[in-house]
């Protein structure tokens, strides 16, 4: 036992050198969890900033002009005063997200009682902030006509609190980062994974590994713990560094809790890159069969769109993917300060994919390698 736990050591080390040798593949793992990460978090945003706006003023009261000017940045840009007949060739050159059309005697109405409607007309094309600056100029112009002609206000039967848990200023990076972290967990484990197995074709390496005394199982165990050494390592710097210090985005679970789910999580990733890479001829042919396989996994794991808004047969599915337990326990760890306690039966779900992933990995990399023998 202790001797196959020192070769698989070895051959580990091994790995670590032949992906120190490889510049294009330690890129790519620098530049994934650190300028990507940055740039996402920074970029990638929902909220509403700079939407462009126009105003479609046929009442040209005080109170119009004051909803007019309450659209300020930098939510919105600064209003632009337009024609009725200029709202459809406006917003079919893509100028404005929004326009907002007020009626004439829009204030008078307001002050004798009435119920003037005032019309948003929305380019939801730009879906984030169609939906959010709605919402915005909503809340923006009943606030204002309040203010102006409080006795416009109606009674309501109930009162809407509205209390935002574990982001509460709705913040993009919040969520766009982390997310984007742990997706490339997802990516680089396969990618790093495969890719060793397929060097070691091209380069002619795999035949030395044949006529020493190692298993399948030895030569496996081995890629998987290097080079999900280097994607743990990886990760722990990118959300300390990158997520904490340069976004400011705070964390508020236990990130040992999350890099121990990390490490359960990359042994059924990593197997599942050694099963694509055998059935793969070539670095170019495992390109193309896994970066359709990562992409479907992450879209559908939750980090970007709720599993519940799925359809129920694709909710079903997806159980048995390992991505979409670790996109939610990942989520309550970091996100909302989950510890052992909460995780523990995503963390036993991981284990099961695992050793399923890896078994199938290992029938299959045994089968690849008699038939390079």
């Amino acid at each position: 036992m202790l001797s196959s736990l020192k070769t698989v050591f070895r051959l580990g080390i091994k790995e670590l050198y032949s992906l120190k040798a490889d510049p294009v593949l330690a890129l790519l793992i620098l530049y994934t969890f650190t300028i990507a990460v940055y740039t996402v978090g920074t970029s990638a945003k929902f909220e509403v900033e700079n939407a462009s706006v126009a105003v479609v003023d046929e009442d040209r009261s005080a109170l119009s002009f004051r909803l007019r000017d309450a659209l300020l940045q930098p939510f919105f840009k600064e209003p632009v005063l337009i024609d009725a007949d200029e709202i459809d060739p406006a917003m079919d050159a893509g100028r404005y997200i929004f326009v907002i059309e007020i009626p004439p005697k829009f204030q008078q109405d307001v002050v004798a009682g009435l119920q003037p409607s005032i019309q948003l007309d929305i380019d939801a094309t730009a879906m984030s902030l169609a939906g959010n600056g709605a919402a915005y100029i909503q809340n923006i112009l009943v606030q204002e006509v309040l203010a102006t002609v409080p006795q416009a206000a109606r009674e309501q039967p109930i009162e809407v609190v509205v209390r935002a848990k574990f982001n509460p200023n709705l913040k993009s990076a919040w969520f766009t980062s982390v997310m984007q972290v742990i997706n490339n967990i997802t990516m680089l484990a396969a990618i790093l994974t495969g890719a060793a197995l397929i060097r070691e074709r091209e380069h002619g390496t795999i035949e030395h590994l044949l006529v020493m005394p190692v298993s399948a199982t030895q030569i496996m165990l081995a890629k998987i713990w290097a080079n999900g050494l280097v994607i743990i390592v990886a990760a722990a710097v990118s959300l300390m560094v990158v997520v904490e210090i340069m976004l400011g985005v705070p964390i508020a679970g236990s990130i040992s809790l999350f890099l121990l789910a990390t490490a359960l999580y990359l042994f059924s990733i990593t197997a599942l890159g050694i099963l694509i890479a055998t059935v793969s001829s070539s670095m170019a042919q495992f390109g193309l069969i896994v970066m359709p396989v990562l992409i479907i996994m992450n879209l559908l794991s939750g980090s970007t769109t709720p599993l519940e808004s799925m359809p129920t047969w694709l909710q079903a599915i997806m159980q048995v993917s390992p991505a979409l337990h670790f996109v939610s326990l990942s989520q309550a760890i970091l996100y909302r300060g989950a510890g052992l306690s909460t995780v523990w039966p995503q963390l036993t779900l991981l284990v099961v994919f695992g050793v399923a992933f890896f078994l199938f990995a290992k029938l299959r990399f045994r089968k690849a390698l008699l038939t390079m023998r």
